[in-house]
């Protein structure tokens, strides 16, 4: 069992993602289009539970998300694949702390999210390419612009309830 899963308000807040995904904010978009929420859950999580724990809560809030817009577009392997890929960074060489580094982070992970949507989408039929890079674009920037504060706060949480914080 992952050491953050233990705590079940942890996991709670993968709930919160597909709420911020329906009421979607007004004042937290860039040209009506919102960030990548389930990336900026998924970055501290996987930072700071490791690559398992990262893949499958990715695969889990994809599931969540999935089911919100029924259809053939998928964001379970992208959120599985990132939260894996996060969880290995978060193991090996020194804790990733920097905002920098968190909105690099943060905004490779939405472009990989998006892009895999655009591919999909692409390749189920045909769609007009120049909204989905629109959307693509502000959702890249807008969840890079938001890393800083929102992961770095979650990471810092999460952190201390795997040394035995407040619990």
């Amino acid at each position: 069992m992952s050491r953050l899963a233990r705590h079940g308000w942890c996991v709670a807040t993968a709930l919160v993602v597909p709420w911020l995904v329906l009421a979607a904010p007004g004042p937290l978009k860039l040209a009506g289009i919102p960030p990548a929420w389930s990336v900026l859950w998924l970055l501290p999580w996987a930072l700071a539970d490791g690559p398992l724990s990262g893949a499958l809560a990715g695969a889990g809030l994809g599931l969540l998300l999935d089911a919100l817009h029924p259809g053939s577009i998928t964001q379970i392997p992208a959120l599985a694949l990132l939260g894996w890929w996060w969880g290995r960074l978060g193991r090996q060489g020194p804790p990733i702390e920097r905002s920098f580094s968190l909105g690099l982070l943060a905004l490779l992970g939405a472009a990989l999210l998006g892009g895999s949507l655009i591919l999909q989408s692409r390749l189920l039929g045909p769609w007009p390419l120049e909204p989905a890079l629109h959307t693509w674009l502000a959702q890249t920037l807008l969840t890079a612009l938001l890393a800083p504060l929102l992961c770095s706060l979650q990471l810092l949480l999460w952190r201390q309830q795997i040394q035995g914080g407040r619990g």
